[in-house]
């Protein structure tokens, strides 16, 4: 129970990216360790998800690491303001979880990625964050007094870590991006210990 589930979805590296440095804020965290999971894409012919695992890179999620994870930092690309479907329909998939409170009382963070700096990450951010709130997950942003959040000329905001790709390749983070991942991490790491 000492591991915080870091779940993301991503398709061309970036959230994958910002993922590991918020599991590098999670490990930074004396007694709690980071669990990076992602989950399936959706698949185009209304069938549920695509069904292969990949060779390589971290396993898809499932139900029992929301159970048995302190806490939770879930990550996605931005999509007209909103999550990616794939990660929607994980957190679709969660209902007996919730019925059961396996949730409850647990911190949670989010992070999402844009290709342009006004691509909607606040939204998505606030959006993100409603389906843990629904789970009973206590919500942790990221404070003003963590420094980059005021000198930032990239990504990250008061309500998660972000990252804009417009004009570098998509996994290629700023410092600030990266700061602002780690702190996120290390947030949710501490208060889950703190409530453990």
């Amino acid at each position: 129970m000492n591991e915080i589930l870091v779940l993301y979805y991503s398709t061309a590296g970036a959230t994958e990216a910002l993922a590991r440095e918020v599991c590098r804020g999670v490990d930074s965290v004396s007694g709690m360790s980071s669990r990076l999971r992602t989950v399936p894409a959706v698949s185009t012919v209304a069938e549920a998800s695509a069904g292969n695992i990949p060779e390589s890179g971290p396993p898809y999620a499932t139900a029992e690491d929301l159970v048995e994870c302190a806490g939770l930092v879930m990550g996605s690309p931005t999509r007209f303001g909103n999550m990616d479907a794939a990660l929607k329909y994980y957190l679709d998939g969660t209902v007996n979880e919730w019925l059961a409170a396996a949730a409850v009382g647990k911190p949670a963070g989010v992070f999402t990625t844009s290709s342009s700096l006004h691509g909607g990450q606040e939204s998505t951010l606030l959006t993100m964050a409603l389906p843990l709130i629904h789970h009973g997950m206590l919500f942790v942003g990221i404070p003003w007094t963590e420094q980059a959040l005021s000198t930032t000329t990239t990504g990250g905001t008061p309500y998660g870590a972000s990252h804009v790709t417009f004009g570098r390749k998509s996994e290629s983070l700023s410092g600030d991006e990266k700061t602002l991942a780690r702190a996120l991490g290390a947030r949710v790491a501490g208060i889950a210990l703190k409530l453990t």
